[in-house]
């Protein structure tokens, strides 16, 4: 612990340490004024001679707490002192909501572990580095909720897709459901660019709001959506619940990529394919540079001065050694 405490610590006036010099020449003094008083020295009849050999043996003490206190002064004299570095993020941001497929098939097994989890992975990524703009999350099955409003607490909104798993809604694909509600998000935000990620892996068969209607609402409130299919070729490994327990099943890979595709170039958008995790991971990385935010870092420096334990210390030293020459090392005539 003591040792993490001065990896913090820096010195303000850092030639104050020559001053260390001077402790190897007190102690050449020291021991020159002890040879040329050693002749002169007296017992005294008062004293028995097991206190006497007592204090021969500790006559020294009070010169090692006065080089003590004059190596704590001069360690106080530098003036050490701690440094909080921070950076604060400036910028005018962009409004995004992470409209996040959550329906069963999301569960599958061609994704490591499966196709959700690396949708949450690559999702909380993708939060990170966007440091000043303002995310929410929506999730759609066979209905929509909205998980996170729009926020700027980075770390609300990662507990928050940590959070996210099957089974919280109605089961479905209402992708119609899920870019409105993700619209009605952003709609009556004042950033000057709105956007929607929308990540699913089938097509649509639910919810109350058809997904050419929820499109033109994007077109309306000139919300951009970036359409995302996840899922590999042909089949995909499944888990389903059985009355013996898990079993895997093989379940064919279905994704509206024209639907996807339409709702991406009409609004503005791209869609993007993704097969497997790195190709997932690509595809946020290339939405991230697409929706860049110029963001501009002031640094800042606050220094706390750390010098009082060691100017305390040196004080309790020479008062010790003050204490000791004063009583049991008193010197009578």
């Amino acid at each position: 612990m003591l040792t993490e405490y001065f990896n913090h610590i820096r010195f303000a006036y850092p030639l104050v340490f020559l001053l260390f010099s001077l402790i190897p020449l007190m102690i050449f003094c020291y021991a020159r004024a002890g040879r040329k008083s050693t002749g002169s020295l007296r017992m005294s009849t008062l004293t028995a001679p097991g206190l006497q050999n007592w204090k021969s043996t500790f006559v020294h003490l009070p010169f090692i707490f006065r080089l003590f206190s004059m190596a704590c002064l001069i360690i106080a004299l530098a003036r050490p002192q701690t440094e909080l570095r921070q950076e604060l993020a400036e910028g005018k941001g962009i409004d995004i909501i992470l409209c996040i497929d959550v329906s069963g098939s999301m569960t599958a097994q061609d994704f490591t572990p499966n196709r959700l989890e690396a949708a949450k992975k690559v999702a909380t990524d993708f939060v990170n580095r966007r440091l000043t703009d303002r995310i929410g999350v929506v999730i759609f099955s066979g209905e929509s909720f909205t998980q996170c409003p729009l926020t700027t607490d980075h770390s609300v909104l990662v507990n928050a897709i940590t959070n996210i798993r099957n089974g919280l809604l109605e089961d479905g694909t209402a992708i119609g459901s899920g870019l409105s509600t993700s619209v009605d998000r952003l709609r009556n935000g004042n950033s000057p660019s709105k956007v929607v990620l929308l990540l699913t892996d089938g097509e649509n068969n639910g919810g109350l709001i058809d997904p050419q209607t929820a499109k033109e609402i994007a077109r309306t409130f000139s919300v951009r959506v970036y359409t995302i299919g996840v899922g590999s070729d042909g089949y995909a490994p499944k888990p389903i619940q059985t009355p013996l327990g898990v079993v895997m099943e093989r379940e064919k890979v279905s994704i509206d990529e024209k639907l996807l595709t339409e709702i991406a170039t009409q609004t503005g958008g791209r869609y993007f394919r993704a097969k497997d995790n790195e190709g997932l991971a690509e595809i946020y990385s290339n939405i991230d540079l697409l929706e860049k935010t110029p963001v501009s870092l002031i640094s800042s420096v606050r220094k706390q001065d750390k010098f009082f334990p060691f100017a305390a210390a040196a004080l309790f030293f020479l008062f010790i050694e003050m204490l000791l020459r004063l009583t049991v090392f008193r010197k009578f005539p």
